[in-house]
């Protein structure tokens, strides 16, 4: 098993207290009932998720709003379990809405896991929003440091000369200088 599944499903077997309705979820291989959770009144929380990220791993794009509103959640397994599922999903929207909520400066303290999924997705608008992420969490005092490195981290991995700037900007505070740096050394040189 997938260990962001296994993860996944211990948690929600927990949340569940190991209802019939847990295990025939994730027993079931009919990718439509798993989409009837998710439009169904009345599922818990914890049905929601589990379709959501089994349609996910699927393909099934289905499953991508819900997946999305997870993302943006304020609980952060959740987040980390829907970006997993779409980084996998395929779906061409999710770098767009990925984008939407790292940038969103009234959620910031939800952006870690949006961050994280636009550096594995490697889209277009991936450095474009890391680097505005990262711009806004380099003010004084900010709480967000979480953030701010991973965008750092985020940036280096991408390797796109246009977050030069803003790493050069990072060096300045101690608790991204040394991310800043090891992130600088692998965009390569402009000529």
């Amino acid at each position: 098993m997938d260990e962001e599944l296994r993860s996944l499903t211990e948690r929600l077997r927990t949340e569940s207290a190991g209802s019939l309705a847990f295990e025939r979820l994730l027993a079931t291989d009919d990718l439509d009932e798993l989409a009837r959770v998710l439009t169904e009144t009345g599922r818990p929380l914890w049905a929601r998720e589990l379709a959501a990220f089994r349609l996910g791993l699927a393909g099934d794009r289905r499953a991508f709003e819900s997946l999305v509103l997870l993302l943006n959640h304020r609980d952060p397994p959740r987040c980390a379990s829907a970006a997993y599922a779409l980084a996998r999903l395929g779906d061409p929207r999710t770098a767009r809405a990925a984008a939407a909520l790292a940038t969103n400066e009234l959620r910031v303290a939800y952006a870690l896991h949006p961050v994280r999924l636009l550096t594995d997705l490697r889209a277009p608008e991936s450095v474009p929003a890391l680097i505005t992420t990262l711009q806004r969490r380099l003010r004084p005092h900010d709480p967000y440091r979480r953030v701010a490195l991973a965008c750092v981290d985020g940036l280096g991995t991408l390797e796109d000369a246009r977050a030069r700037p803003v790493l050069n900007e990072a060096l300045a505070h101690p608790a991204l200088a040394e991310a800043a740096v090891r992130a600088l050394a692998r965009i390569p040189k402009q000529r």
